[in-house]
C-alpha cells in the first residue's frame, strides 16, 4: 500500500507534516511550462529557479524529482489558480490532479492561492529594467517565487487557511 501524502491548501497542516523544516520546491504550473522556485530550510527567502518546458507527466516527474534530489527538498508549493472571485474552474481541478499523480513522490504539497503572482512578478522584473524577451522567458519562474515566498511568510510566521 503507498504511503498517504499530505496535500493541503493550509500553511499550518504543511507546517505540521515538517516541523523540522526543510527546502522546498514552488512550481508554477502552466499549460506549455512549469516555472520553478526555491527557498532555504528556514523558509526565509524564495529564489527562482529554472523554467522547465512542459510535456508528458512522466517526463515532467523525471525532471521535477531531479530537482528534489539535487537540492534536498522537502515539500512542494504549487500555485493554485483560483478565479479572482476564489472560486474553482477547470485550471484549478487541473492543478489537483497533477498535484495528486506528483503525491507519488512522497513529499507532502501545499496548494497555495496564486492570484496575482504573475502580475507581482512581473512588476518586479519590469522593477529591475529588465528587457520584454528577457521577462518573457523568465516570468513563470518569477512567479513561481512569488507563490513560494508567500507560503514561506505564512509557515514560518504561523500561517493560515485559503
Amino acid at each position: 500500500m503507498a504511503p498517504v501524502v499530505l496535500i493541503t491548501t493550509g500553511a499550518l497542516e504543511m507546517r505540521d507534516a515538517l516541523p523540522e523544516g526543510g527546502a522546498l520546491l514552488g512550481l508554477d504550473l502552466g499549460t506549455q511550462t512549469i516555472g520553478t522556485a526555491f527557498c532555504d530550510p528556514h523558509w526565509s527567502i524564495a529564489s527562482p529557479g529554472k523554467t522547465i518546458k512542459r510535456g508528458k507527466f512522466s517526463v515532467d516527474k523525471v525532471l521535477i524529482a531531479g530537482l528534489i534530489a539535487e537540492r534536498n527538498i522537502k515539500g512542494l508549493v504549487m500555485g493554485l489558480p483560483l478565479n479572482m472571485d476564489g472560486s474553482s474552474g477547470p485550471r484549478v481541478q487541473s492543478t489537483r490532479a497533477y498535484a495528486q499523480n506528483l503525491a507519488a513522490l512522497g513529499l507532502p504539497i501545499l496548494l497555495w492561492d496564486e492570484r496575482w503572482s504573475t502580475t507581482s512578478a512581473e512588476r518586479g522584473l519590469i522593477d529591475q529594467d529588465m528587457s520584454r524577451a528577457k521577462r518573457k522567458e523568465r516570468i513563470d519562474s518569477a512567479a513561481a517565487a512569488v507563490i513560494l515566498q508567500a507560503a514561506c511568510d505564512a509557515l514560518a510566521g504561523g500561517g493560515f487557511r485559503l
